[in-house]
């Protein structure tokens, strides 16, 4: 029973009265059935169709069985056909000693939904043993001076048959002295008396000889004989008497082997010979001879074996005293055996489930186990129970029959397995317990989806990757077990149409692993994002998905390109210088820009090579070309600078420029070509215009194609940055570089127009204007130097 609200036990107890519990778990009446001993295995015993009152299909789909009390199997069940078939053979005797009728008690059990019926087995009893007398031989002393009429009990034989194919009858051999007498026993046996007809002469016929037989009632009838020796004695008028009719003793069960039962005493008036006795069993049973020993002086019971109370509760034990005359006298000893608790509850399993889903729906039935004991009283009550914390419960179903449910719903990914002891502890003193272990295994559902280990992933690849890299691992897990655990891995289109994703990454399904399948251009593509999936092979499949974003980090692969001055122009650049400049007289500007971002961006510029080296320097952070010193009239008119670029990459890449530099004493002054070029042209040959012609018409092309490359980048630059969000770096600066990355082309003290058009032989340039205040003074000298060149009409 359950436990109560409030109630002190904290065990969930139900106590078993082994009486037949009553309801829709169990039918009222009793099917009875019967079958002849030493029946052949496999011999029809009844069908159950009819009695059970369903089809033969529910048979085999409710799992019938056939339960005997001694767990023995007598029968079997066919499920095809519903035949109670033997599947032993069956021994009447062994099975039911003298007791008559012999039955033995079953049950059928059926499952889903489970139901029990009672029936009973009749074993009918057939002559299959002789009668068979204790002693071979009986010596029978008898004094001469016994009158007539007078009767002489004799052993009964022995026949485990019952009824009709018990013993009958006894005979006795033809002779002038005795006839057999039959008389009934207490318990309803029959035992012979050997009666005197005529006084005996022992001088004439010391001993006589006859045989015994013992008949049964079988067909045909069995016999058993034995020899009596009657030996003739002389007179002895006195017979012993004991001192009671009937004894009666209480033996406990659990007695050690030789424990003294009882003493009698007889007496006997006679002396000598006559009046010495002797103690010894009379018609004793099988039971009493191999459990009892009677001491022939003393008449002291001793116990020969161990008493079993669940076996036999009492013995009637005939003992006589004989004395030495032949003469004896008889008394009964009633032995009542006393239970002990000796013996523990018995559980026996019918039927276990396991394992069992995980979303078993509550009070599922999980074991259906059977309880036994074999004492008696209190001693045979029992209790039973299982531990507190579990989501099962027990609950008594038709007599000594339980059953283990679930109590909850389970939970497989809390607790995949419970061990359940069902423990079982009867009333006696002392108590016996009984625990017998379960193991019930949950079976797994697919009831949960994949989880990732981060809520999203951002990867960071370097450009100018070798395919097929692995650049990561996605992973996700699965609280579900076997198949429902298994995870594939999937790439998820992405939300932007635009993004190619299946050209740029892969996905191992099976470990998660991301593989960049070509070189990323950190120029063309700096970041993008997409989604993963984890799809589980339950059924049916649950999945979930993640956010991941690979950020392509920049690599120095982009040398600095210098927009001034050009390097593909059919004619040099100069730069006109007015001698009576100052020292710091801004003379030109390299431009330059780089592809790349960050550090790899960061330009600095350096004069490599001049003409006369001291008169010129370039500023390495924003690469002005300025007059280191003031100009004299020894300098040369003519010099040429060579100023590198350089990147703050690792490893740094550079690019080298050289600029045309012409000191003029006046702006009137003409210009005429330098020396060098002129006589080249007036050498060249028409094939030499040709390919000059035809060299020009490609660069002012490949300038055309730089120069919308580097507009498109810088406009998409500027609306990415704008406002407040230009790519520049950030933390320290170096004082002599210069970034050009986002927007911010020039340096951050200078801001230049530059307007520039490539065709053969012209060229058009701005001089570059200062925007800074604090440079006003030198933008107006360069718009002077401006319109000086243009008015000299050199384009």
């Amino acid at each position: 029973m359950e436990p109560g609200e409030g109630s002190a036990p904290q065990t969930r107890q139900v106590l078993l009265f082994f009486v037949f519990l009553s309801g829709s778990l169990g039918r009222s009446e009793m099917w009875s059935y019967s079958v002849s001993e030493e029946t052949e295995i496999g011999s029809f015993v009844a069908n159950i169709i009819k009695d059970m009152g369903s089809g033969v299909e529910d048979l085999a789909a409710r799992g019938a069985r056939v339960l005997f009390d001694e767990n023995k199997p007598y029968l079997w069940l066919d499920l095809q056909t519903g035949n109670l078939l033997v599947k032993e053979q069956l021994d009447r005797e062994a099975l039911c000693g003298f007791t008559e009728p012999c039955t033995l008690h079953f049950q059928v059990l059926l499952e889903n939904p489970l139901q029990f019926f009672q029936a009973e087995l009749s074993i009918k009893d057939i002559n299959d043993n002789t009668p068979m007398f204790p002693d071979k031989h009986i010596v029978l002393k008898i004094s001469e001076g016994t009158i007539p009429g007078t009767s002489f009990q004799m052993d009964s034989a022995q026949d485990l048959d019952v009824g009709v194919n018990g013993i009958q009858n006894y005979t006795i051999s033809p002779n002038l002295h005795f006839h057999l007498k039959l008389q009934d026993s207490a318990e309803g046996r029959k035992y012979p008396e050997l009666v005197l007809d005529q006084s005996l002469d022992r001088e004439k016929e010391p001993e006589i000889s006859l045989i015994l037989k013992a008949l049964d009632g079988g067909s045909p009838p069995r016999s058993g004989t034995t020899l009596i020796r009657v030996v003739v004695l002389d007179i002895n008028d006195n017979m012993p008497e004991f001192e009671k009719t009937t004894y009666a003793v209480q033996v406990a069960e659990n007695s050690p082997v030789g424990s003294l039962v009882i003493k009698v005493s007889a007496t006997d008036l006679d002396t000598g010979i006559n009046g010495e006795l002797s103690y010894s069993f009379s018609r004793m049973s099988r039971d009493v001879q191999k459990t009892f020993t009677i001491h022939p002086i003393s008449g002291e019971l001793h116990l020969k074996a161990l008493l079993d109370f669940e076996l036999i509760q009492s013995y009637t034990i005939n003992i006589q005293a004989t004395d030495g005359g032949g003469l004896s006298g008889k008394s009964v000893i009633i032995v009542q055996v006393v239970d002990t608790n000796d013996n523990p509850p018995e559980i026996s399993m019918t039927s276990f489930t396991s394992p069992i889903p995980e979303n078993s729906s509550p009070e599922m039935v999980v074991a259906v186990f059977r309880i036994r004991d074999q004492d008696a009283g209190d001693n045979g009550k029992v209790v039973c129970s299982i531990q507190e914390d579990l989501p099962f419960i027990l609950k008594p179903t038709f007599k000594n029959f339980y059953t283990l449910t679930t109590e909850r719903a389970l939970d497989r990914e809390t607790r995949a397995e419970y061990n359940i002891t069902v423990t079982v502890v009867d009333l006696g003193t002392p108590r016996l317990k009984t625990e017998h272990n379960i193991s019930v295994q949950i079976s797994d559902v697919n009831d949960n989806a994949p989880t990732f280990t981060q809520v999203s992933y951002t990867l960071f690849v370097r450009e100018n990757n070798s395919p097929a890299l692995h650049i990561g691992t996605i992973s996700a897990t699965d609280r579900d077990a076997g198949t429902n655990a298994l995870i594939t891995y999937s790439l998820l289109p992405p939300r932007d149409p635009q993004l190619a994703l299946a050209s740029l990454v892969s996905i191992n399904a099976d470990n998660g692993q991301l593989f960049a399948l070509r070189a990323l251009d950190y120029e063309a593509l700096r970041a993008f994002e997409f989604r993963v999936g984890a799809t589980d092979r339950g059924s049916p499949a649950l999945s979930s998905e993640a956010p991941v974003r690979v950020l392509v980090l920049d690599a120095n692969d982009n040398a600095p390109f210098v927009l001034y001055p050009l390097q593909n122009a059919s004619a040099p650049c100069t730069e006109l210088v007015p001698r009576a400049a100052e020292a710091g007289y801004l003379v030109s500007k390299v431009v330059a820009v780089d592809g790349d971002a960050g550090q790899n961006a960061w330009l600095s510029y350096q004069l490599l090579k001049a003409t006369e080296p001291g008169l010129f320097s370039v500023w390495a952070h924003n690469g002005e070309v300025r007059t280191a010193r003031l100009l004299g009239e020894r300098d040369a008119p003519r010099h040429r600078l060579l100023v590198q670029v350089r990147d703050n990459g690792e490893p740094p890449l550079s690019a080298s420029v050289t600029l045309h530099v012409l000191l003029v004493d006046g702006f009137s002054q003409p210009y005429l070509p330098l020396p060098e070029v002129a006589p080249e042209r007036a050498q060249a040959d028409s094939l030499t215009v040709y390919l000059v012609i035809a060299l020009a018409s490609v660069s002012s092309l490949f300038l055309f194609s730089v120069l919308v490359l580097v507009g498109v980048r810088l406009c998409r630059r500027g609306r990415e940055a704008w406002p407040g969000h230009g790519s520049v770096p950030e933390g320290h600066f170096p004082g002599h570089l210069v970034d050009i990355s986002g927007t911010e082309t020039l340096s951050q003290f200078y801001q230049y127009e530059v307007c520039l058009t490539g065709g053969p032989g012209t060229r058009n340039f701005n001089f570059l204007k200062s925007t800074a205040p604090n440079h006003q003074e030198a933008a107006n000298n360069t718009e002077e130097h401006s319109t000086f060149v243009n008015g000299l009409g050199y384009n």
